[in-house]
């Protein structure tokens, strides 16, 4: 760990805090920073679906996001808890797969439901799976 994390109560642990964890069940939104080809970081807004031991998220095989996992597949995914902004996780991790989606986009279908912002799919085509296995989580 680095002297700055120290100093900023940022202790990275191996196992998801019970704490922290309704933070990954909820439907919140995190944001899900990659690194782009010139070794910039790149962080968006995602949905997200958590079962307990990997991250899953959708997005197209079209976007700069998904050629950043397919290159590297290190990634950094945070989120915020509404209702304290100040409390907060940092889960850190590795792309463990990257699946397209069915012809029907069921897992992003899935996540519409999740958020409550279900709308036709005009992308199922080239929707993917990106699923993320933690590696180590900060909390705050």
């Amino acid at each position: 760990m680095s002297v700055m994390a120290a100093s900023l109560g940022v202790m990275p642990i191996t196992e998801l805090p019970a704490s922290h964890a309704d933070l990954l069940e909820r439907p919140l939104f995190g944001h899900l920073a990659t690194v782009q080809p010139d070794g910039a970081p790149n962080s968006s807004v995602m949905w997200f679906a958590w079962d307990g031991q990997v991250l899953r998220f959708t997005h197209t095989s079209t976007r700069q996001k998904y050629r950043n996992v397919r290159a590297e597949p290190r990634v950094a995914f945070s989120i915020a808890d509404p209702d304290d902004p100040y409390r907060t996780l940092e889960v850190r991790g590795v792309v463990e797969s990257i699946e397209p989606d069915d012809e029907r986009a069921s897992f992003y279908k899935s996540l519409q439901e999740r958020y409550d912002n279900v709308y036709p799919v005009t992308d199922a085509d080239v929707r993917v799976i990106i699923t993320v296995r933690p590696t180590s989580y900060a909390t705050k």
